[in-house]
């Protein structure tokens, strides 16, 4: 099988010292054996990005923009041959690949602006003779330490705002479904990106455990589960490094009686089971209001059976395969453990049949789901859609503001004063109106609340600028010589 390697100061680098294996998941086959970093090879590409820092920190706007226009040319050409990547490697269907290379293009036209993006404030005259001016500088070497279900999009939501704002990367994808990092990482080198300013290296505990001890290290941002994000926000600010930790999700959806419910039912299909469910803004809840709810879980049970699941690389699929055989099991063990629980399995995805030995499920739905149900308490990140049944608007309220995450949610009504005021009541980051996956555009930032982020900083567009630079103010004065003068007073403005 073919090794894929770290790719550290512009060249494929490591040896197999110790490795892991990478499965298509459509297939349950080993396709590619990888390098797990040791703390030296981490520590090599820490090195070349603290030795590549000053260098692209004296890069002129201009140039650094150049970068980011070639680089979004490159991806669009590209994406079909990335999207095959993404789907050989994850499981998701060509056309989501896609879909979500289009996001992560978002966020380097976003990027490609930062002249704009980096401009300082000036105040001329605020005392006598005296001018103050902020500049934005980077903050040094960034760890990108990205999750396996957006391995284009995630990374490019990090990087490219990183790498704009003159900062020097160390990349640490998951390690179930590398490759696509390792094909960025070239990309960026054709579109001009010198040597050294992006590193990737794959690995497991030993490469996180470096990027957010090392010294040589000043910011961290992370995407993952919520214990993963908490340990990981809380020793690398314990070691002195500016952090963004997002964390995992439990997305709901309410559907108000005055809803389209045909239209909410498609909405909740797509949102609840596109990627197989992989995803930190998948619907995991539908909450039925009044009575409402029969028709509702109808529609959707009856829009359930014409899914086709299947081979990613096959146009005919709508669903692929979760990551692992591992996940897989744990996902079906949510929906035999439903029933047990109380709560009414509607469609049971565990028994459907696949012909091949992938990591495939069914997609699921239960109803009758009460909040003390594993299926409605745990982030189950695979296709399966509980829903709970309340009386009215301020009992879905309370129940999604009493959730300990808040990533994000949406509404499904016609009533526009109700839209109003769920936008103004509820206590999650990100909130959609008859949108249910309300993912923001790039010229915006994303991130939830609670247990859903750790950190002040959301992740991509205008936060991500303040999060990888520093604000410096300086204050200057121009006087005569015959005008110094001692003053041992405290500084005023007049």
């Amino acid at each position: 099988m073919a090794l894929v390697r770290h790719f550290i100061n512009g060249q494929d680098a490591g040896e197999p010292t110790r490795t892991g294996i990478i499965y298509n998941p459509a297939t349950g086959a080993a396709q590619h054996d990888l390098i797990l970093g040791s703390v030296a090879d981490v520590e090599q590409a820490i090195a070349a990005a603290k030795a590549a820092l000053p260098a692209w920190r004296r890069t002129s706007l201009v140039k650094r923009s150049d970068v980011f226009f070639r680089l979004r040319h490159l991806l669009k050409e590209r994406t079909p041959e990335l999207a095959a990547i993404v789907t050989s490697e994850h499981g998701k269907v060509l056309s989501d690949a896609a879909g979500e290379i289009s996001r992560g293009l978002e966020n380097v036209e976003f990027a490609s602006g930062l002249t704009h993006l980096l401009k300082g404030e000036h105040s001329e005259q605020v005392s006598t003779g005296v001018d103050v001016h902020s500049v934005k500088q980077p903050v040094g070497v960034v760890g990108c330490i990205t999750p396996f279900n957006f391995p284009v999009m995630v990374p490019l939501w990090m990087i490219a705002s990183a790498i704009a704002c003159g900062n020097t990367v160390v990349l640490k994808p998951s390690e179930k479904d590398p490759s696509a990092a390792i094909f960025l990482a070239k990309l960026f080198q054709e579109a001009g990106l010198p040597d050294g300013v992006l590193n990737v290296v794959h690995g497991d505990k030993v490469a996180v455990d470096t990027i957010i001890d090392s010294p040589d290290v000043a910011a961290v941002s992370f995407v993952g589960s919520t214990p993963i994000a908490k340990a990981i926000y809380k020793r690398a600010a314990e070691n002195g490094k500016r952090v963004q930790a997002l964390g995992g999700a439990k997305n709901h959806m309410v559907v108000m009686p005055d809803a389209d419910i045909p239209g909410a039912a498609d909405a909740a299909i797509s949102a609840a089971y596109g990627s197989a469910g992989e995803r930190c803004m998948a619907v995991s809840v539908l909450v039925a209001v009044g009575d409402v709810a029969d028709e509702l879980v109808e529609a959707v049970r009856s829009r359930m059976g014409g899914l086709v699941i299947g081979d990613g690389t096959d146009s005919a699929s709508e669903m692929g395969p979760l990551i692992t055989r591992e996940h897989r099991d744990k996902v079906a063990s949510y929906v035999t453990g439903a029933a047990a629980e109380g709560g009414t399995v509607v469609v049971d995805g565990t028994l459907q049949t696949f012909d091949n030995d992938g990591f495939f499920v069914g997609v699921s739905l239960i109803d009758n789901v009460t909040t003390d149900m594993k299926v409605y308490t745990d982030e189950i990140f695979g296709p399966v859609l509980a829903v709970v049944r309340v009386e009215n608007y301020d009992e879905a309220v309370a129940l999604i503001n009493s959730n300990q995450f808040g990533n994000g949610v949406a509404i499904f009504t016609r009533d526009g004063a109700t839209a109003r005021q769920f936008e103004f009541d509820i206590e999650v980051g990100m909130v959609g109106v008859n949108v249910p996956i309300p993912v923001p555009a790039g010229v915006y930032s994303f991130g939830g609340w609670k247990d859903s982020l750790f950190g002040d900083a959301h992740i991509y567009g205008p936060d991500s600028v303040k999060f990888y630079t520093r604000n410096k103010v300086i204050t200057s004065r121009w006087p005569k010589p015959s005008e110094s003068q001692i003053n041992l007073g405290f500084p005023s403005n007049h």
